[in-house]
């Protein structure tokens, strides 16, 4: 069955396909069209819970109610996961995207892949029964909040990604300089691990305290690799 378009958009997409070409035709329907905008909705109520998620991790780190900051966690991931099949069900079932499908799927599971993240430490917190933390890591717990702010403060404005472009090219940046601050203090963190445990020989102690730093500087790069898929929502739209 063919597409009916109402008449006036018929006309405003005939208009502008004549004068553009052929080239981006597809693009210039895409704006013309109604926009399904939930998704946007969608993308906020799970950055909240990440952002809920890294103040959870940032508490337990500093060894404030471990087990309960542990649940929290757990169950904002759970959320997180029910939103994010909300995501890529709407992307199924919408004729009209505010932007690319698949740049919609990749934003969306980067922004799951965090706080997935989260709860894989907390696994590992679980495991081996920890209950305090070095300072290093009470420092990227502090990290990890920084970047789920940026996001979530980015989020809303890809709704304006043309008037907001600026202000997103600079969270993005900023995510990056987080990145790199966390970069550094798991390189700290491990050299202080092998100089209090090498010596003696608690080679458990330095595992468990490896893993676990590796595993908050992974949280980071998930968020870093939330700026890049905005970054290239940004080249491409705008």
């Amino acid at each position: 069955m063919l597409l009916q378009l109402p008449e006036r958009v018929y006309d405003r997409f005939m208009t502008v396909s004549h004068a553009e070409g052929s080239v981006g035709m597809m693009s210039i329907f895409r704006k013309l069209m109604p926009r399904e905008d939930r998704f946007f909705e969608m993308f906020s109520k799970h950055s909240k819970t990440v952002v809920a998620a890294a103040h959870a991790l940032d508490q337990l780190l500093k060894g404030n109610d471990v087990q309960k900051n542990c649940e929290r966690i757990v169950t904002l991931e759970d959320e997180a996961d029910d939103v994010t099949r909300e995501v890529l069900l709407a992307v199924r079932r919408s004729f009209i995207t505010p932007f690319d499908r698949g740049d919609i799927k990749d934003l969306i599971q980067s922004m799951d892949d965090a706080i997935d993240m989260m709860h894989k430490t907390v696994k590992t917190i679980r495991l081996f029964e920890q209950v305090s933390f070095d300072p290093l890591m009470q420092q990227m717990g502090g990290e990890i909040v920084k970047a789920a702010n940026l996001i979530a403060e980015a989020i809303p404005l890809l709704d304006r990604l043309g008037a907001n472009a600026h202000r997103l090219a600079a969270i993005a940046e900023e995510v990056t300089r987080v990145e790199g601050r966390s970069d550094e203090l798991h390189d700290q963190g491990l050299k202080d691990l092998f100089l209090r445990h090498g010596a003696s020989g608690n080679a458990m102690a330095y595992m468990i305290g490896s893993q676990l730093y590796g595993e908050l500087e992974k949280v980071v790069d998930r968020f870093e690799d939330v700026a890049n898929e905005i970054s290239g929502i940004l080249i491409e739209n705008v």
